[in-house]
């Protein structure tokens, strides 16, 4: 599948507890009920996720291979709470989304 569809699947998946797809930027995202962004898909195909820095989910995130910390100026000020996951691990997009909606905002 595509970046865009498996991006598209785990919004579906998350329907249940009141997340939506929306736009932020000109980018496709997810949204919590309270409409915070937790998740977005980039250009690129990666998937980028509010993960919070010092926690499991976050550590794990940053050892999957091509994952970064966020940095969207791309001058060396990244936002340490969030993490880019590349589309090769897509299979764990869906868990990523549900621990960046689990985490408070």
């Amino acid at each position: 599948m595509s970046a865009e569809e498996d991006f598209r699947q785990v919004g579906a998946e998350l329907a249940d507890l009141g997340v939506w797809i929306s736009t932020m930027m000109g980018n496709p995202s997810l949204k919590d009920q309270a409409g915070k962004v937790f998740a977005s898909l980039r250009r690129d195909g990666t998937m980028v996720f509010r993960l919070v820095r010092d926690t499991p989910e976050h550590a794990a995130a940053l050892q999957l291979a091509g994952a970064s910390l966020f940095d969207p100026s791309g001058r060396g000020r990244a936002m340490k709470d969030w993490v880019v996951v590349p589309h090769s691990s897509a299979g764990r997009w869906t868990d990523l989304a549900e621990a960046a909606l689990s985490r408070p905002r």
